[in-house]
């Protein structure tokens, strides 16, 4: 399978964790525990695979789902005006997807549909294309990035969470000044890990998981690494749902070095 669109509402998995692969990346999803008190799932996320790229969105809504599956249709519909800006060559492509995927949450006729919802969404788009990742961050959905040359200066996260940014009824895009983060890292040599995950698996009873140090130990550690972050969650009672992405990138060219490096 080389994608997928998929939002909590369609199939909860309340008390069920579900493994998928979609191309390289493995999506974990477990919709919070009954136990705790959880009776749905407002997750949501787009999977696309290319030749030499990775299309991601990662979305955690509130109130009801309705956010979620608005923006998911949205940049589906947009799918093959996207998908030629990604096969566009290195140099120029990332510059080119940020001012669309800007340009697409600032439409007027979107920010309407968007007061005709009820709830709002968090919402990580993010996309791999060589040894290089770009992100778009709106809200409180966050990323790492996993590598020894990273987690020796306890180098985790590509973004922080922002607590007060959403898409939907309440619109970070309607502002006069649309505030959301954004960023282009580069991979380092050797084997990197990319997670993204929504706020689940961070804020579990016990705090397993809050720092990243932990997630990269299970994952370098168990072959089922995201099933084991969504068994360990499931067993301690988490009430919020979880949905993860996450994908190894090996890079085998010259990365930037300090110029003293031996």
């Amino acid at each position: 399978m080389t994608d997928l669109v998929w939002v909590g509402n369609e199939t909860p998995f309340v008390d069920v964790i579900s493994i998928e692969s979609v191309g390289p990346i493995t999506v974990g999803r477990f919709g919070g525990c009954s136990r705790s008190g959880q009776t749905k799932n407002e997750d949501g996320c787009v999977v696309w695979i290319g030749g030499d790229w990775e299309w991601t969105m990662l979305l955690d809504a509130h109130d009801t789902a309705e956010s979620a599956v608005l923006l998911t249709d949205y940049f589906t519909a947009h799918r093959a005006k996207i998908e030629r800006i990604l096969n566009e060559p290195l140099e120029t492509m990332f510059s080119t997807l940020e001012q669309q995927v800007v340009s697409l949450l600032q439409n007027e006729a979107f920010r309407s549909a968007c007061q005709d919802v009820q709830g709002e969404t968090a919402c990580l788009f993010l996309v791999r294309k060589g040894k290089y990742v770009w992100w778009l961050s709106v809200g409180d959905v966050v990323a790492y990035l996993f590598h020894p040359d990273l987690s020796k200066h306890l180098q985790y996260k590509l973004n922080e969470r922002q607590f007060f940014e959403w898409i939907g009824r309440v619109n970070t895009f309607d502002l006069p000044v649309p505030c959301y983060g954004r960023g282009i890292r580069e991979l380092r040599r050797g084997t990197n890990q990319l997670l993204l995950t929504t706020d689940g698996l961070i804020e579990c009873p016990g705090a397993p998981f809050q720092d990243g140090k932990q997630m990269e130990t299970i994952l370098n550690t168990s072959t089922a690494g995201v099933e084991t972050l969504l068994t360990t969650i499931k067993q301690l009672g988490v009430r919020d749902s979880t949905t993860i992405l996450a994908w190894t990138v090996k890079v085998e060219e010259h990365v930037t070095m300090p110029g003293n490096a031996k």
